[in-house]
């Protein structure tokens, strides 16, 4: 199977600070339905990296409700593919992004205490604003699915949330 980069990875590149040849292709509901799931579950594993090391009172509650919202949204979007019998494609984007997490995850477990939680609540910042605009800009209108674009417009408002949530968290560890 060819995949396609697409002009998804143009907004995940600016994330993850990527060097990608792009095509003007935009993504398709399987390879959509797989970034935003692979997006979902990053950032439940940076939670629970955070659960595990942070002694932060507030930074723990932030994590845990990490992996509570994107546990229950990407259950969700389960749910939906199998309902619309659609198999989520992996992805050239998908790939780049897991790779990114797994090296930003190695920074982050090789700090603790205050270094710890200032990183992990400024990235999550920072990776809720880029998922947002890759929402917002491309996967959102690309999406051909009523049902598709509707749960990602509903985890846009989520995620909406979580960046302003993380921005106060980061806010008052400064």
């Amino acid at each position: 199977m060819t995949v396609r980069l697409t002009t998804a990875a143009a907004a995940f590149a600016l994330l993850l600070g990527g060097n990608w040849a792009l095509a003007a292709d935009k993504p398709t509901d399987p390879q959509i339905a797989h970034i935003a799931y692979t997006a979902g579950v990053i950032d439940v594993e940076a939670a629970k990296l955070a659960i595990a090391t942070s002694k932060n009172k507030t930074v723990v509650e932030f994590a845990e409700s990490m992996v509570r919202d994107h546990e229950s949204v990407n259950k969700q979007a389960l749910d939906l593919v199998k309902k619309l019998n659609v198999t989520p494609e992996d992805n050239d984007t998908s790939k780049a992004l897991s790779q990114a997490a797994e090296s930003k995850r190695s920074e982050l477990a090789k700090l603790t205490g205050a270094d710890f939680d200032k990183a992990y609540v400024e990235n999550e910042a920072a990776y809720h604003k880029q998922v947002n605009g890759a929402l917002e800009t491309l996967l959102i209108p690309s999406a051909q699915n009523a049902e598709l674009k509707s749960l990602l417009e509903t985890g846009l408002k989520l995620f909406q949330g979580h960046q302003q949530h993380a921005e106060h968290v980061a806010t008052e560890l400064r």
